[in-house]
């Protein structure tokens, strides 16, 4: 009895932060204004507006996770074999960053990358063409990466730290080499670790809309803007829950993918 009694806060806030507030957005998602039930706000995901919007997501968010990905993991390799990895204090340098405002973070890139900014302030002295960067996809990649490499590397760090060195010695006492090693051994023990990393860079990523607000000047429609623009500036709570639900879905799929690759829950970060 005791620790049911130490469970019903645990179930009130359940309640409270996730199954009432998803029964709402349901409720609306599946009415129009009136009350009246319909799967109009579902199917608005076909409009031409909004599928560009969410393909352009989806671009995007498979382009920054595929980056981080590619910075992550030789990076893991680098902090499993060094010193500084292993007690510790590189994984709390990547950290510490995200103590940080999420909005700062990302102004500090609109300040370093605008046409005045830091960058081209240094190729103007270095007598070298502006880049035009900033209000284009490819700020809104770069933030994405900056924001969320972390998610990306521990994980993977985590995966790469449970792998006993014996096993890569004994591939290397029978005639492996690194290239092997590689691809027979540290990648496929490392896919728990891969699995959770791509969750948590490409579900954030599709659904973010302030990085593409401040380095996209506005002038770049992701999915996300849409549905928060439904919900503060048009006023369309209907519509931007029925798109918000369609977004949900995605972020089903991408759980259960990453259930089926990390069983046994190696790639978290306890």
């Amino acid at each position: 009895m005791s620790r049911r009694f130490f469970a019903y806060p645990f179930l009130l806030w359940i309640a409270c932060g996730t199954i009432i507030p998803l029964a709402v957005i349901m409720f609306y998602g599946f009415t129009d204004r009136s009350g009246v039930f319909t799967f109009d706000n579902i199917t608005a995901i076909l409009s031409a507006e909004h599928a560009k919007a969410l393909w352009l997501s989806l671009i995007l968010s498979v382009a920054s996770t595929l980056i981080c990905f590619l910075l992550a993991f030789p990076l893991a390799l680098i902090l499993k074999g060094s010193r500084l990895g292993q007690k510790g204090f590189m994984v709390f340098i990547f950290i510490l960053p995200m103590w940080m405002n999420f909005l700062l973070r990302t102004m500090a890139w609109q300040v370093i990358l605008e046409k005045g900014g830091l960058i081209n302030s240094l190729l103007q002295f270095l007598h070298l063409p502006a880049l035009e960067i900033i209000n284009t996809p490819a700020a809104i990649i770069l933030g994405m990466v900056y924001d969320f490499l972390p998610f990306m590397v521990l994980p993977i760090y985590n995966t790469l730290m449970k792998i006993d060195d014996s096993i890569i010695e004994a591939a290397y006492d029978l005639g492996a080499g690194k290239r092997k090693v590689l691809t027979d051994i540290l990648l496929p023990l490392s896919i728990p670790g891969i699995a959770s990393g791509v969750t948590m860079v490409f579900v954030p990523s599709l659904t973010t809309f302030v990085i593409s607000n401040m380095l996209g000047g506005g002038k770049i429609y992701l999915i996300g803007n849409i549905i928060e623009q439904e919900f503060t500036t048009s006023s369309n709570w209907n519509l931007g829950s029925g798109l918000s639900l369609i977004m949900m879905v995605f972020i089903v799929l991408s759980m259960a993918a990453l259930s089926k690759l990390d069983k046994n829950g190696e790639g978290t970060l306890i």
